[in-house]
């Protein structure tokens, strides 16, 4: 029972008061405990409905547990999953509001322009040359996010590759042990980038403990000093990401992540030879660029459709009348 995910002494009031519950307190309560993060987001009457009972029967539940009535458990059930929950919860406050479409895209993207100005209001100067003198020194650029978090170090990963000898993205199916594996092979010379916002993925911030314990210079992109990647790191660049729908709004990130970027592009050494060298790179697949497998305009102009020959129309004196 200790184990208990989110609040421990939930299980606790459960073993103490089960040997009383009637047959349908016991059922109940074997939910609860299988379940402690689903119920925590139900309202009574739909955990009644998924048990089958009355509401009567959750509220005496609640009660049986010492609690004053269904409202209490509740939320004595969600101490510790407050973090987890606190997507679902917006969402549900949210949806008991009418609005149409249109006024929910208008609010979204009101949101991110709160969110991307937050985050270049708490921008620290000291801490943005920091992050791009430790990108352009590092032998090798390990880049960790996890979960939501991935496609997020994809585009790092993008936005650096031109003007750094080595960037690797650290997710792949192989998932964490592959990531696992890269991080104990760095050494000092080498930067550890890890990217984690609300909700945490532990696999990120282990790998981070790990890099800095072994000496690896660490950089953090994430929300705020709170975040458990912090302390952790040698240096934060913090974007804000509130959000009504989702965990996070992701928008602010990605703009934090070009802002990097282009930093990083105007710092670097031969930043347009490398910027040319791309552009050359990915002619052949752009639509409608000219491309090697075109003949030259030479070729073109040599094989140039040649004039029809004249019709003979002038008639023998055999023919003339």
């Amino acid at each position: 029972m200790a184990t208990f995910p989110g609040n421990p002494s939930m299980a606790q009031r459960i073993a103490r008061v089960l040997p009383t519950l009637t047959q349908s307190h016991r059922r109940l309560a074997d939910y609860v405990l299988a379940r402690p993060l689903q119920v925590a987001t139900l309202p009574i009457d739909e955990l009644a409905a998924t048990l089958g009972v009355s509401v009567a029967t959750a509220n005496r539940f609640a009660r049986a547990l010492e609690f004053d009535g269904y409202p209490q458990f509740r939320a004595a059930l969600v101490l510790g999953f407050e973090t987890t929950l606190a997507p679902v919860e917006k969402l549900r406050s949210q949806l008991e509001q009418p609005a149409r479409a249109a006024e929910v895209f208008a609010a979204a993207l009101s949101e991110t322009q709160r969110n991307i100005e937050a985050t270049r209001q708490a921008l620290d100067a000291q801490s943005c040359e920091q992050a791009v003198h430790a990108i352009l020194g590092a032998k090798d650029i390990c880049i960790i996010g996890l979960g939501s978090s991935s496609w997020l170090g994809g585009l790092l990963r993008r936005s650096l590759d031109p003007y750094c000898a080595n960037v690797e993205l650290l997710a792949s199916v192989e998932g964490s042990s592959h990531a696992a594996r890269r991080v104990a092979r760095m050494q000092g010379g080498d930067l550890l980038i890890a990217i984690a916002y609300p909700r945490y993925v532990n696999d990120t911030v282990v790998l981070a403990q790990r890099a800095r314990d072994a000496g690896v210079p660490v950089l953090a992109l994430t929300d705020r000093v709170t975040s458990p990647l912090a302390p952790l790191a040698t240096v934060s660049l913090y974007a804000q990401t509130d959000s009504q729908y989702f965990a996070n709004s992701e928008a602010s990130v990605l703009a934090l992540i070009e802002a990097l970027g282009s930093a990083v592009a105007h710092c670097a050494k031969d930043s347009i030879k490398a910027a040319t060298g791309l552009a050359e790179a990915v002619l052949p697949w752009l639509h409608g660029a000219p491309t090697g497998r075109q003949r030259p305009a030479s070729a073109v102009a040599a094989v140039a459709v040649k004039p029809r020959a004249r019709r003979n129309t002038s008639r023998t004196a055999k023919d003339r009348p």
